[in-house]
C-alpha cells in the first residue's frame, strides 16, 4: 500500500498531502472495513464466551419438596401439633429448620418410633403413629397435581430428583398411594428422592448435597437446584449448582423453562 501511495504522489500534481483522490478513497474504504471488522471481533469475543457458558447442557433438576412441590404453612402445623398436646410446638417448629427432637428426627438421629415415644412424654399422654403423622401433615396446604404432571414431562429429557429436609412421617405419607387423588406416590413422579433423615444431614449443611451428588453421580454444573429457602440457595451456588428460588406455593414452571 505504501508503494501505491508513493507512486500516486509522484505522478499526480493535485495530490493533497501526497495522496491522490483515488488513494484517499481507497484508504478510507480500507480503514472503514478494517475498523468495522475489528469492532465486530471485539464485540463478539465476549459474547461467544458467555454463550458457551450459558449453553452448558442441563442434565438434572433437583427440587425441594415442601414449598416447591407441595405448598405448606408453618402456622397451620403449629396448630396441628398443639391439638395433639404439644404446647411448645411454636418454639420447636421452624419454616426451614426444626428444633429439639423435631430436628433430631429430621437429621436421622432419631427414628420414627423413638420420636413418637419422646413426643408422648412431652405431651403427657400416649400418642399413636397416626396422631404424630397428622401433626406433621399439618404443614401441607396443597399438593398441586399440575406440578407433579410437569415433573413427569421433565423426566422425558432430564433426571429429576427431590432433596428434602423431612422425616419418616411426612415421607411415609408422600410415598404412599394416599399422596395424590390419582392414587400415586411421590416416587411415581421423580427418579429418586433424597431425604435429610436418610442422609444424616439437613440443608443448608453441605453434607446432604454431597450425599446426593455421590449417590446420583450428578455434576452440579449440569444441574438446576430449585428451593424456596435462601440459605439453601446460597450453599447450592457455592457447590456449583444453577439455582432458582421460587416463593412457597408459586407456579414456577415458566421461570424454570427459561433456564432449560
Amino acid at each position: 500500500m505504501r508503494e501505491h501511495f508513493r507512486k500516486e504522489e509522484k505522478y499526480n500534481k493535485n495530490n493533497y498531502r501526497g495522496f491522490s483522490m483515488e488513494s484517499t478513497v481507497f484508504f478510507a474504504i480500507w480503514y472503514f472495513i478494517d475498523l468495522h471488522h475489528l469492532s465486530f471481533t471485539i464485540k463478539c469475543l465476549p459474547l461467544r464466551r458467555i454463550n458457551k457458558k450459558v449453553m452448558k447442557q442441563i442434565k438434572n433438576i433437583v427440587f425441594d419438596f415442601g414449598g416447591v412441590i407441595i405448598s405448606f404453612d408453618r402456622e397451620q402445623a403449629v396448630k396441628a401439633f398443639e391439638r395433639i398436646g404439644v404446647r411448645e410446638a411454636d418454639s420447636l417448629l421452624g419454616k426451614y429448620h426444626q428444633q429439639g427432637i423435631f430436628q433430631e428426627v429430621e437429621n436421622g438421629n432419631m427414628d420414627a418410633e423413638t420420636f413418637r415415644c419422646e413426643l408422648s412424654k412431652i405431651c403427657g399422654k400416649e400418642l399413636t403413629y397416626q396422631d404424630v403423622e397428622n401433626g406433621w401433615k399439618g404443614f401441607v396446604t396443597d399438593v398441586p397435581q399440575y406440578k407433579l404432571d410437569y415433573l413427569n414431562e421433565l423426566r422425558k429429557k432430564y433426571k429429576v430428583y427431590i432433596l428434602s429436609n423431612t422425616n419418616p412421617y411426612v415421607m411415609g405419607w408422600a410415598r404412599s398411594n394416599a399422596f395424590t387423588s390419582a392414587g400415586k406416590p411421590l416416587d411415581a413422579y421423580v427418579d429418586k428422592i433424597y431425604t435429610s433423615y436418610e442422609a444424616g444431614s439437613t440443608k443448608p449443611d453441605p453434607g446432604i448435597f454431597n450425599y446426593m451428588i455421590k449417590d446420583s453421580k450428578l455434576n452440579p454444573a449440569e444441574t438446576i437446584f430449585v428451593d424456596d429457602g435462601a440459605a439453601n440457595i446460597v450453599i447450592g451456588k457455592e457447590l456449583g449448582f444453577i439455582t432458582m428460588q421460587p416463593e412457597n406455593g408459586e407456579d414456577w414452571r415458566q421461570k424454570l423453562e427459561k433456564l432449560l
